[in-house]
């Protein structure tokens, strides 16, 4: 096994943070229950893109338990716990290519490297390893039985190519089961994009205009957070339904142009680029604040306004001041990356338990029925979705009414009227 990682003295303090996730993870921890006795994975290879973080660090635990070979890359530079990656190498003898604020062309070798243990599935967020599959190694595709996806992002980029008739995997969608966008993507998102901006900035967000671009179920929690902390939020969207919705939510409806001279953050979830861009820069009020908590970097364009700004400085860690004039400052946090895990620690692991257990059944399911899934972009079964969350109620000490024989049969009928 050939790791590439920090620093392996940081294994010990590692061990520790996913110890601490492992208490809000009892989905996962079933599961592993359940896998270590069955070993459903054995003789199968997966290779895992996915934020090196605390909870990433369990999904591969529970993976190996069931009798997988794991190979682990991050989805982020940013985002990696150098920790982390120490520990689950050093104590679980997982391979892990991951560091912390790696180069492009590190990441890029990174990638490779887990494409190079020639996984029979792949754990994907964002899509980055289906992308080099069907390209500079397509000659792998046909030992495969498939792939799963984690997020939006990753799942537009997958849509795309089955459309253009070149996915050539059958792909589990798990960012599109109810237990995962539904509560990852809105209170997971919501909590931990303010958390960053606040650990970031330490600024007070209560009477703060914030202007949340794009209100899917991210930019939902975004602005629902916000609100609750006081700000004045306002909502960009090119949905007029999604745009009716927030206004009934109670929230501003506006533009980009008219918002930005009055806008003290903006928090971009969209999932598109360039939505703060150069067409922006120069109407935005003096010391507004850009956050990111879309997937990639492309959200906010970082590039032009490095070009168009007199000075750029660090005034406090991950934090850039961007001057454009004596009169005009902006701040750019985390490079335009995803401020959750590049400023905090993303999604608290509670959230996470759900949608990482959503990917650990994935991978069941395709181990169980990938041979015979024809290439295409798949829900996670609804009845897998179910039993996440039931084993989430029943963690949480909850409980939940059932039908009774006659309320199923009268479900059931057509006849029955007024």
């Amino acid at each position: 096994m050939k790791s590439h990682i920090a620093d392996s003295s940081l294994a010990p303090a590692g061990k520790k943070k996913i110890e601490w996730a492992a208490r809000e993870m009892p989905v996962l921890t079933h599961l592993e229950e359940r896998f270590k006795k069955q070993q459903p994975f054995k003789g199968i290879r997966l290779a895992a893109c996915l934020h090196v973080t605390t909870e990433t660090a369990r999904l591969a635990q529970v993976l190996k338990a069931g009798g997988a070979s794991v190979a682990v890359c991050a989805s982020n530079p940013l985002s990696t716990k150098d920790e982390v990656a120490a520990s689950l190498v050093k104590h679980d003898n997982i391979e892990v290519h991951a560091v912390h604020d790696a180069s492009r062309t590190e990441y890029y070798k990174h990638l490779k490297a887990a494409l190079d243990t020639k996984p029979h599935i792949t754990l994907d967020d964002g899509a980055d390893l289906l992308t080099l599959l069907h390209g500079d190694y397509k000659k792998q595709l046909g030992s495969m039985l498939g792939s799963t996806e984690e997020t939006t992002t990753g799942v537009i980029r997958l849509r795309a190519l089955e459309a253009s008739g070149n996915l050539a995997l059958p792909v589990i969608a798990v960012n599109d089961a109810l237990t995962k966008h539904l509560f990852d993507n809105r209170y997971g998102t919501g909590q931990s994009t303010l958390d960053g901006i606040i650990r970031a900035t330490n600024v007070l967000i209560a009477g703060k205009q914030v202007v949340v671009a794009g209100y899917g179920w991210c930019g939902k929690g975004v602005a629902m957070r916000a609100h609750g902390m006081g700000a004045h939020v306002a909502v960009l969207e090119i949905d007029p339904v999604r745009a009716l919705e927030a206004v009934m939510d109670g929230f501003e409806v506006t533009t980009m142009a008219r918002i930005a001279p009055r806008a003290d953050i903006i928090v971009t979830v969209t999932g598109n680029r360039d939505v703060v861009d150069s067409r922006v820069f120069s109407r935005l009020k003096n010391g507004c604040i850009l956050a990111n908590s879309g997937h990639f970097d492309v959200e906010i364009d970082v590039a032009a306004l490095r070009k168009r700004a007199k000075s750029r400085t660090e005034v406090r860690p991950g934090v850039f001041a961007y001057t454009l004039s004596k009169k005009q400052t902006v701040y750019v946090l985390s490079e335009g990356r995803l401020v959750n895990l590049a400023a905090a620690e993303g999604h608290p692991s509670a959230v996470m338990d759900m949608s990482f257990a959503g990917q650990a059944l994935a991978v069941h399911h395709l181990v169980t029925h990938g041979e015979h899934m024809e290439a295409g972009v798949y829900r996670l079964p609804e009845k897998l979705d179910k039993e996440i969350a039931q084993y989430k109620l029943s963690a949480m000490g909850m409980s939940h009414d059932r039908l009774t024989p006659k309320q199923k049969k009268y479900l059931a009928s057509w006849n029955e009227g007024t």
